[in-house]
């Protein structure tokens, strides 16, 4: 299945999982995806190892095990910044031979000590390849408050039209946990002519040390109202995993309200996590009619 022709159907509702890391073997995976399965999302996308990390040859197989053992769609990703044109070929005619037809093309991290390869400097241009072969549905990747390598946030929304334009067929956005960030960039990107569907990515923040890795990352902005918090339970773990929880819950239904056209949880391979936040919304994104 084409993920893009569900968002005229429904609210659409996925998760993201990552591969186990290089030292550890794919099957401590395996137990995750048995706990998320009975959560029936309506994709599960799969990270992809950064150029040289290792665990790169683990997302096809992953992808595969979701799609045969679980019949779960899955969606591959596939960063473009350190392969070539040949590796990006090998990997797209593998995904083929295995039935995955869903890509979220991404440049990727630019490692240290790596020199990034020429053929796709950018997203876009790992987009348009994939495009030209016409076999793949493609995802590409956005940022409510802007990319931390661009200028402004309506320069980053112009490259982001040209991922569009390319044929990036839907956007799944970065974590973000403020609603009205999200809203104003889905103003200013209707604005610039950008008319494919948008997933609004979602992290449930359950300790500390994720918030301030993510933060570092992606440079998302905290609210007052989280970082109270954060401040109030973060010597209580068990508190702050449950006021994460919760507080993620508020913004998936508040972004439901408003009409969004999906939520991508990044579950960071918690079924725990993933199950309570399914419980607590699934209902209204069953009831939640299409706009």
């Amino acid at each position: 299945m084409k993920i893009a022709s569900l968002f005229s159907e429904k609210t659409v509702f996925s998760f993201e999982i990552f591969p186990p890391k290089k030292t550890a073997p794919i099957d401590t995976i395996y137990s995750t995806l048995e706990a998320l399965q009975d959560l029936k999302p309506d994709f599960i996308s799969v990270t992809f190892g950064a150029g040289g990390s290792g665990n790169g040859e683990n997302t096809l197989a992953i992808a595969r095990r979701l799609k045969e053992r679980y019949g779960i769609t899955p969606m591959a990703h596939l960063p473009c910044i350190h392969y070539t044109r040949t590796q990006i070929d090998t990997i797209l005619a593998q995904f083929q031979e295995n039935g995955i037809e869903n890509v979220l093309a991404l440049r990727g991290d630019r490692v240290e000590g790596m020199t990034p390869a020429e053929d796709f400097p950018h997203a876009a241009d790992l987009v348009a390849y994939i495009h030209s072969r016409g076999e793949f549905d493609i995802a590409a990747a956005c940022y409510p408050e802007c990319h931390p390598e661009a200028p402004n946030l309506d320069t980053d929304i112009r490259y982001l039209k040209e991922k569009v334009d390319a044929g990036a067929s839907h956007l799944i956005t970065q974590l973000f946990f403020d609603n009205d960030i999200f809203y104003d960039f889905r103003y200013r990107a209707a604005r610039a002519g950008i008319r494919v569907p948008i997933e609004a990515g979602i992290m449930p923040v359950t300790n500390r040390k994720q918030i301030e890795r993510m933060v570092t990352m992606c440079g998302a902005s905290l609210p007052r109202k989280f970082t109270k918090m954060v401040q109030r339970f973060e010597n209580n773990p068990a508190a702050l995993q449950d006021a994460g929880i919760a507080y993620a819950i508020d913004q998936i239904v508040d972004l439901v309200t408003d009409g969004v056209d999906g939520i991508h949880l990044y579950t960071m391979n918690n079924p725990y996590v993933a199950r309570k936040i399914s419980e607590a919304v699934g209902g209204i994104l069953q009831a939640a009619p299409k706009c």
